[in-house]
């Protein structure tokens, strides 16, 4: 079987949620009782994920003790678990190129948002050639800004601000190889400004659309809408 190894974006401040959840880091965002995360986690590993990498700072003792309760629990007995936390604010992409130095990485590797539900996607990303995006369909792109797609590729972006109405987004999981982010030069930098436009232009960014649940609970109208969903079993559509 092919390992599959998940590194996770949890670094993040979470400022649009404080509204909402304040007490706690947004990964560790409360949904019936449990801590978002633990949602996130039991998903990955149903779906075959064997190692996962959680890319840390802000708060990150809160998230760093939570996780390792979750291995002494046994939840994770079966699946390597690592930390790298960043000693500054980093942005996606430095997070990702600091844990690709620190950790030694050499082969390709999924990329997800702490933040992201998606109720599947990691055998697909795993299955298709780095570098590579999920993208799912959303009635309305202007919170996230949209996707072009040409057959199985992405050919360019359209900034939130401009984008509205029906559409493909940036669904928040990738499949990455480290040469992506050889030369890094230790500064922050972000791979939705940076690394996914310099693909796009030279043509190798793989696209995955998915057809399954999805939600970004970065916004409180969001996270609850989650939170019923869990609710309610979750049954019917996210």
């Amino acid at each position: 079987m092919t390992q599959i190894h998940l590194l996770v974006l949890a670094g993040g401040f979470g400022t649009r949620l404080r509204p909402a959840v304040s007490d706690v880091p947004k990964p560790l965002a409360p949904v019936g009782g449990r801590p978002y995360l633990a949602y996130l986690i039991e998903s990955w590993l149903d779906q075959g994920v064997s190692s996962m990498s959680f890319l840390l700072h802000h708060q990150a003792a809160m998230i760093e003790e939570f996780l390792y309760s979750l291995k002494q629990n046994g939840l994770m007995r079966n699946c390597t678990l690592q930390i790298v936390k960043e000693p500054k604010p980093l942005g996606t992409g430095g997070a990702i190129a600091l844990a690709v130095a620190e950790l030694g990485l050499s082969q390709s590797f999924l990329v997800a948002n702490a933040d992201t539900w998606l109720g599947t996607g990691i055998g697909e990303m795993a299955s298709v050639d780095a570098p590579a995006m999920a993208v799912v369909p959303v009635e309305n792109t202007a919170r996230y800004g949209s996707v072009t797609i040409n057959t199985d590729k992405i050919i360019a972006f359209e900034e939130k601000q401009h984008s509205k109405g029906p559409g493909r987004i940036n669904a928040g999981l990738y499949h990455l190889h480290p040469a992506s982010f050889a030369g890094w030069d230790g500064q922050a930098f972000s791979m939705e400004q940076v690394l996914f436009p310099a693909l796009v232009n030279v043509g190798t960014l793989n696209a995955v659309e998915l057809k399954t649940d999805f939600v970004d609970i970065g916004i409180p109208s969001d996270y609850f809408r989650f939170c019923r969903w869990i609710d309610a079993g979750k049954t019917g559509a996210l």
